[in-house]
């Protein structure tokens, strides 16, 4: 009877053993991941099971019930995080586990560029299928509630430009939301380091200011010589004649030409020629460089500047220096490969 309990009780702790063995096997044995790799979603609210039973579905996992124990003994079934997920060859169970329970999701690249307009922001957004569409600007809860807390009358602007990383699923809203935030951020921190003595009242009047160097800035070393310009125009109370405000209250009407009638339509809220101050809103996004420029202006004595042609400005303190550098640079010497702006490289 002894002899027998003693074998039971080793075939037992064999059986075991063997199990242990092919359990661990199992965890570090290789899934049957194409050579291109595999991508999946986990959706939100899916539960570990699902996702096993799925994988074994599409023949990427076998024995799914050991997968799930697993993840059952070792508290991961409730830890993974959804979202889209690319497993590599070579990829083990166990590794999978760990790549979900740290929710290392696929993410993708989106830039907002310097200079652009909000329009053509949401036309970039939307060629990102992945991206959730739901923002607009007429009942979007978000932007209404910046609308009443802040004033704004417009959302030109208050996105900060730079490269974003986001996840499937995302939502529009969200993703103008991180930048917005980062926005405020740089705003703020630049704002607290400002010059004395600035025509601006608000950070956001700086940003207006920002837009509008970021719009007439061909050369990066000339930011705050422009910037110095607008701001001793304010200073004087003159008007700041800037042909990118014009251009940017005009919309879809403009047709690349800009014309004598367009500089003086009074009815074109934008239209600095008109219409002393700054004008009602920024015309562009706007990155820290310019920001930085409009709250550190350059001393001296110009009142006006002129395009060269080359991305470069004329800067001259009189108006008759300045008709002078016109008929100079914009009359006699507009060739076919004039510029207002330096060619990109």
């Amino acid at each position: 009877m002894f002899k027998f309990i003693r074998r039971s009780l080793l075939l037992c702790l064999l059986f075991f053993i063997l199990a242990g063995v092919g359990f661990y096997h199992y965890l570090r044995q290789p899934l049957n991941i194409p050579a291109r790799g595999y991508s999946y979603h986990l959706k939100p609210g899916s539960s570990f099971a699902a996702l096993a039973y799925d994988l074994q579905r599409q023949q990427i996992l076998s024995f799914p019930k050991l997968l799930i124990l697993y993840a059952r003994l070792t508290g991961l079934a409730s830890q993974v995080h959804a979202g889209e997920y690319f497993i590599r060859p070579g990829t083990s169970a166990k590794q999978l586990c760990l790549q979900l329970r740290k929710g290392e999701v696929l993410s993708y690249p989106i830039t907002f560029v310097e200079g652009w307009r909000f329009s053509e922001l949401q036309a970039a957004v939307a060629k990102h299928a992945k991206i959730n569409r739901d923002f607009d600007l007429a009942t979007n809860a978000w932007w209404q509630r910046q609308v009443q807390e802040r004033g704004y009358g417009s959302i030109e602007g208050l996105l900060f430009p730079d490269t974003y990383r986001y996840s499937l699923g995302l939502s529009e809203t969200q993703l103008y939301q991180i930048a917005y935030q980062r926005m405020q951020q740089v705003l703020a921190s630049e704002w607290q380091q400002r010059q004395d003595d600035l025509p601006y009242e608000t950070p956001y009047q700086a940003l207006i200011m920002a837009s509008l160097i970021e719009k007439e800035t061909g050369v990066v070393s000339e930011r705050e010589q422009i910037a110095g310009v607008f701001v001793r125009r304010l200073q004087k109370n003159m008007r700041l004649q800037t042909d990118p405000t014009v251009i940017y209250g005009l919309g879809a009407d403009f047709d690349g030409n800009l014309t004598s009638k367009h500089l003086k339509d009074s009815s074109n809220p934008y239209n600095t020629y008109r219409h002393h101050g700054l004008p009602p809103t920024p015309i562009a996004l706007v990155g820290r460089e310019a920001i930085h420029a409009a709250l550190h202006p350059a001393s001296g004595d110009s009142l006006y500047f002129v395009a060269k042609g080359d991305g470069s400005h004329y800067f001259s303190a009189s108006l008759a220096e300045h008709n002078k550098a016109v008929k100079k640079y914009q009359m006699h010497r507009r060739s076919k490969n004039y510029r207002s702006s330096p060619p990109v490289q």
